[in-house]
């Protein structure tokens, strides 16, 4: 029998189950403990790291694994979702996982799961740590998808847990309050393991929770901090190895939040890795993520992709376009269950112009005009156009060289922009 292609494979496996999202670990496990019987112990077991937050974790799993590698250690990394190939959900080594590999991946969940239906993020999940399994790695970094405690990710136990940040987004699943949210997301949490919490702001009733896990926490601010520089491009950071506190000098930001950094260093300590100090400023100097406060030149005008999508991801956005000299036109478009009106509020006062789509072949997607109606409202002016490569093109039409586009929403929104700037040139 001729074998599928990863596209084929991707095409089956989206159509299959009645429900994008459908939280609960118990069609899951049993599949996961029906493939392990069939393979092989591995040699060494690598240390897992999982990471749940609302904005963050891809930061926090980029430095991570920027970090190791710059250490030599082997690792294995799954993020979601994907900008342009889905092969960038599964990394090994700093480069992404081959067709062949996931193929091989699927044909064998396929075979396993028999009956049971799987979500498209739940076959992810175990693709990736069917990878992971069958390589010798040093560590295995691991995304929540949404939540945590529920998340497809949490079948295995985490060696250490990650809390990047908490607010309000995907209410519908996680609750309809930080505290709800911040709940679910510390389920990822293991009892007398490493759980390093970059929230500084908790919910009242969440560090009572965070206790009766029984987890060894170490709170951002509290336990392990991080100073800036007068300058504001450089960070010191004071972290906690072997219950003594450890200083590092001189970390540049890169763009990137240092809270993001810091906790990526600190949870690496608290997995018991050997770090050098130089080699983490190595890693932390040429650490870029796409589609993370990317700055990239498009004919000429200077480019920033950010995936931000709700209203706490905005601010901070908003707080790197509030220095630009020159005019900002935005591209935005969002799905229809995020805070519009909270991340157009967030950026207003820093936009001159907005250039609305709607996010094509996607029911999720938010209605455009409704989205350019909210606009008008806050008092600017836009457009609402056919495609978000439109929306772009025709942003990039009406800069110069000393103004900015920015583009922003989803990752679907910025997916789209990269892959037309990859295949336009």
């Amino acid at each position: 029998m001729t074998s599928r292609s990863l596209q084929e494979w991707l095409t089956s496996v989206e159509a299959r189950h009645p429900n994008e999202i459908d939280l609960g670990l118990e069609r899951i496990s049993e599949v996961w403990s029906r493939i392990q019987t069939k393979i092989p112990e591995q040699l060494r077991k690598p240390k897992i790291i999982t990471v749940a937050g609302t904005n963050g974790k891809g930061s926090c799993v980029a430095a991570m694994q920027a970090i190791l590698l710059e250490h030599n250690y082997a690792v294995g990394s799954f993020t979601s979702p994907h900008f342009v190939r889905y092969n960038e959900r599964i990394n090994i080594n700093g480069e992404v996982a081959s067709d062949r590999l996931i193929v091989d991946a699927f044909e064998l969940i396929e075979d396993m799961r028999e009956s049971i239906s799987l979500t498209y993020f739940e076959i992810n999940a175990l693709a990736s740590l069917l990878i992971f399994r069958q390589s010798q790695l040093d560590c295995v970094l691991l995304e929540v998808g949404l939540g945590g405690r529920l998340d497809a990710v949490n079948i295995v136990d985490a060696d250490v847990a990650v809390l990047s940040s908490i607010d309000l987004d995907h209410q519908e699943w996680l609750g309809d309050s930080r505290l709800k949210i911040g709940i679910e997301k510390i389920g990822i949490s293991r009892p007398g393991k490493p759980f390093i919490i970059s929230e500084e702001n908790l919910p009242d009733g969440l560090l009572e929770a965070i206790k009766n896990t029984q987890a060894d926490y170490l709170r951002l601010g509290k336990n392990f901090k991080y100073e800036m520089n007068s300058s504001g491009d450089q960070f010191s950071a004071y972290l906690v190895t072997q219950g003594l506190v450890d200083s590092i000098k001189s970390l540049q930001t890169n763009d990137l939040l240092p809270k993001n950094i810091v906790t990526a260093i600190q949870a690496l300590l608290s997995a018991e890795f050997d770090l050098s100090h130089n080699l983490i400023r190595k890693a932390v100097s040429n650490l870029s993520l796409t589609g993370r406060q990317q700055k990239l030149i498009y004919r000429g005008i200077p480019v920033l992709l950010d995936v931000a999508h709700n209203p706490a991801a905005a601010r901070v956005l908003a707080g790197n376009v509030s220095q630009c000299s020159g005019a900002i036109y935005a591209v935005a478009s969002v799905l229809s269950d995020k805070d519009w009106m909270g991340i157009v509020s967030e950026l207003n006062d820093f936009i001159d112009e907005w250039f609305i789509a709607e996010i094509s072949d996607n029911p999720r997607a938010a209605d455009g005009q409704q989205l350019l109606e909210m606009v008008y409202t806050s008092d600017r002016k836009g457009v609402c156009y056919a495609s978000i490569e439109e929306a772009f093109l025709q942003a990039i039409a009406g800069a110069t060289s000393n103004d900015k586009v920015v583009v922003f929403g989803s990752f679907h929104t910025v997916s789209t922009v990269l892959a037309f700037i990859e295949r336009e040139g």
